[in-house]
């Protein structure tokens, strides 16, 4: 076997040892983070039910690399619940999945099934759009671009959509997902998840803890990595 892959029958797990945490993004308000409220304070969350994917959690050790997969499996569980689906922890993709979805597309050669390869935005896209017939509206945020600027579209998209927001950078631990945002005069913060727990999470207060779910201010992004922020057009 070459270096940097992986058997494909440990990509295709899809037996999670015990029970995934949904909407952790309920837990966290805005006051653990951002300023006291004002009469110019609006906060908005994802709408819906979903899944908390992790590094690990399937008994997959993608630690390192494979954290927009995970997102993108948490963002898949918001689009199959929010289907109506009783079978959501079958249903999401498997990594080995997602990665024959991309070569059958013709997007990255057979050689990606079985690799350690991260994926971005475009991956993500075509994922959801291959698997779900649902696209994603893609915002380039550029090296040390102001966040703050695009406060208007997150708002008006979790208005009128609501879905699990995913952000893919050009490094391979930037991925995360984005199930909120909060506006206090004109300081923006915005509810991170983030898929880099290793182990069983005993609760969403770990979570807390090891900062994977946590209020980020719009200026503690873009510094050392570009964005793409994914943004799934379901309603």
């Amino acid at each position: 076997m070459e270096e940097g892959t992986v058997p494909t029958n440990q990509l295709s797990r899809k037996c999670y040892p015990y029970p995934l945490l949904s909407n952790v993004h309920r837990y966290l308000s805005p006051s653990s983070k951002a300023p006291e409220a004002d009469c110019r304070s609006y906060t908005f969350y994802t709408k819906g039910d979903w899944l908390y994917f992790h590094d690990g959690c399937d008994g997959f050790k993608d630690n390192g690399w494979g954290c927009a997969y995970r997102t993108l499996q948490s963002v898949s569980s918001w689009i199959v619940n929010k289907r109506g689906s009783s079978d959501c922890d079958a249903t999401v993709p498997s990594i080995k999945e997602i990665q024959q979805t991309i070569v059958q597309i013709g997007y990255r050669d057979k050689e990606f099934v079985g690799s350690h390869d991260s994926i971005g935005a475009i991956e993500v896209f075509y994922t959801l759009d291959t698997l779900y017939d649902v696209v994603c509206k893609i915002i380039h945020v550029a090296h040390h671009d102001n966040l703050k600027k695009y406060a208007s579209i997150l708002k008006k998209y979790f208005e009128d959509y609501g879905g699990l927001v995913m952000m893919c950078g050009d490094k391979k631990d930037a991925s995360k997902g984005i199930a909120g945002l909060h506006i206090s005069g004109n300081q923006v913060y915005l509810l991170v998840i983030d898929p880099h727990f290793v182990g069983v999470p005993k609760s969403v207060q770990e979570l807390v803890d090891h900062g994977c779910i946590r209020w980020q201010h719009t200026s503690e992004f873009v510094d050392s990595s570009f964005y793409n922020i994914c943004l799934p057009q379901l309603k």
